[in-house]
């Protein structure tokens, strides 16, 4: 597969609090966004993730380039048009003591669908239709015909204690087994302690760890949402490294010694989503009329909405330089993303004459819903939105909200306009276009996070035919022409491409910048 290295890999040495210096014990770091529940098969956010990768491990791993390496499995390769073989590694154990094996692996792919909650984790064994155990270290993984992207979807297949979870894998049960620790049993670097909702959760080393003992005895990552306070946990001491510091503060931080403040592209893209249903729930005229029908399902309008946008203003106003503007749903150099995309041209003249020739010459009122405390600059984007539409003569009201409403809310289709970030987390557009670009279809399942009611049966061809393609310039050639198309629609508007800044306090600790902005202590070593 093909991809490009925005940043080459960059170690850096970050700060350390002076007790944690002195002991190299404790690593306490301060993070925007912790876990929805100790479940790793819960939800596909990556705060979510990312807190689960210290506990658990994943069958196939993902770089710090987002390259698939060997995890939990060594070695992988397809033996027939619809079987993967994967090779287990042998000698790992879980937290308790116990062995891993294949029936571990079987048990956590057929949980997943059981237990994942709204931000389904499906997406990830949507293509599995069987698994069957070869020996103990060994699985034959039968498919729904050719899955040629199989091991890019497993990067995210956490692998759970078959034993320790066996009694809490329903969605009665798997909350109270693994909040309170008695199932929250992996083969991870770290082993679970404690863990309070929206606070601390508390972790201890795992000595008998397969790829080695991490640095730190002790790992606290604190919840601390608020971009302002996590800084000045930070500046006080409370806390060793803080993730996604704001664009106002990466500018005062450059500027102060004692800080190391770096910055990394990230995979993850800003895209506004435009509901395709025929009635949808927020959106009227300015008087407060209902409409005959949803403006959103004109092309006209919105080409209106992509051409009232001004990319460049988002980046260097709005993110204080920390982004990049986009043009597709993928960053640049992703397998299926394509350079045949031009970039929007801002023109709110245009957007105006396109209103008026789709008939709402005095345009019409919308309700726009975002996350606040997701991803950096989240709600200071999605109020630049508004206002750039509102100027074009579209009023938008910015709701910039919690994920914990948000996304149950996108989940029951509740918004008509809406806005949030989507990480290409294994490097190819099966994983991005099959589950937003895909009309929802659970009977090929794709489509799983289309919550727009987006369909183009050309589109929906591309995907199901490229997945099957075990040849990969035949299969980036689908997937980009699917790209192609699902830009020229419009119904998804891809904004900017996000970068990341992590802080700490100068010269203590070094580690490498992931495009998928996890912080993971495993791989944050006290500086040599």
């Amino acid at each position: 597969m093909k991809y490009q290295k925005f940043l080459a890999p960059l170690a850096f040495a970050l700060g350390l609090t002076a007790a944690g210096a002195a002991s190299a014990q404790t690593l306490t770091m301060g993070v925007r966004g912790g876990p929805e529940s100790m479940d790793p098969h819960f939800s596909a956010l990556g705060s979510h993730a990312e807190a689960a990768k210290h506990i658990f491990d994943t069958l196939v791993w993902s770089g710090t380039d987002l390259q698939i390496e060997p995890g939990l499995a060594t070695s992988w390769e397809a033996i027939d048009e619809d079987t993967w073989e994967f090779k287990l590694r042998e000698g790992v154990k879980f937290h308790d003591g116990s062995d891993f094996d294949a029936e571990d692996v079987k048990f956590s792919i057929e949980r997943i669908p059981v237990v994942t909650g709204p931000t389904t984790t499906a997406i990830y064994v949507r293509r599995v239709a069987s698994v069957e155990i070869v020996d103990s270290h060994t699985l034959h993984i039968n498919t729904d015909g050719q899955a040629a992207t199989l091991p890019n979807d497993f990067i995210r297949l956490f692998i759970v204690s078959s034993e320790a979870a066996a009694d809490y894998s329903t969605p009665e049960t798997a909350a109270e087994g693994f909040n309170s620790g008695a199932a929250t049993i992996g083969t991870g670097p770290y082993k679970y302690v404690s863990w309070e909702p929206k606070g601390d959760l508390v972790l201890e080393k795992n000595p008998d760890y397969w790829r080695g003992e991490g640095a730190w005895e002790t790992v606290i990552r604190k919840e601390i949402p608020n971009d302002s306070s996590r800084l000045a946990a930070l500046k006080a001491g409370q806390v060793d490294v803080i993730n996604y510091v704001s664009s106002v503060d990466y500018l005062a931080l450059e500027r102060d010694a004692n800080v190391d403040a770096i910055k990394g592209d990230s995979v993850y893209v800003m895209n506004l989503q435009l509901d395709q249903r025929e009635d949808t729930p927020l959106v009227r005229a300015k008087d407060g009329s209902k409409l005959e029908a949803n403006p959103l399902r004109d092309l006209k309008v919105r080409q209106a909405i992509d051409h009232a946008i001004d990319r460049e203003t988002m980046v260097d106003i709005v993110l204080e330089g920390l982004g990049k503007p986009a043009n597709q749903m993928m960053p640049p150099g992703f397998f299926g993303s394509s350079e045949n995309i031009p970039m929007p041209e801002y023109n709110p003249a245009k957007a105006k004459e396109l209103l008026t020739d789709a008939g709402y010459p005095d345009g019409f009122e919308v309700d726009l819903y975002c996350t606040a405390d997701r991803l950096p600059g989240d709600g200071a984007i999605c109020q630049g939105l508004g206002q750039m539409l509102t100027q074009a003569g579209i009023k938008t009201n910015v709701n910039a909200i919690s994920k914990t409403v948000y996304f149950p809310a996108q989940a029951r289709l509740e918004y008509s306009m809406f806005m949030n970030g989507w990480g290409t987390l294994t490097g190819e557009a099966s994983y991005t276009l099959g589950s937003l670009a895909h009309s929802n279809n659970p009977e090929v399942k794709l489509g799983a996070f289309n919550r727009i009611e987006y369909k183009n049966d050309e589109v929906d061809t591309l995907l199901q035919s490229g997945a099957t393609m075990m040849d990969p310039d035949q299969r980036r050639a689908a997937y980009e022409q699917a790209m192609e198309k699902v830009m020229a629609d419009k119904a998804y508007i891809s904004l900017v491409q996000l970068q990341t800044v992590w802080g700490a306090k100068a010269g203590m600790l070094e580690f490498d910048p992931r495009f998928d902005e996890d912080t993971l202590a495993f791989f944050i070593t006290p500086a040599s």
